[in-house]
């Protein structure tokens, strides 16, 4: 895979890069990995927030109308 970067994004890649001691292959693959995780995660509310709606439809209704 190649990825081209705008060049302020680049050179940005750049000095974190230096600042860590790591490769930019390694911080574009924390960022992917961080980019899935909090897709995932959004997932995972999504559904339950779907689940509760559901499930708990007339415990709802009752504590809206208390």
């Amino acid at each position: 895979m190649t990825v081209r970067l705008p060049e302020e994004l680049d050179r940005a890649l750049d000095a974190i890069a230096e600042a860590e001691h790591v490769s930019k292959h390694s911080l574009v693959v924390q960022g992917v990995e961080l980019v899935v995780a909090r897709r995932g995660r959004r997932s995972a509310v999504d559904d339950a927030i779907d689940f509760v709606l559901s499930h708990d439809a007339e415990l709802l209704q009752r504590l809206e109308d208390a």
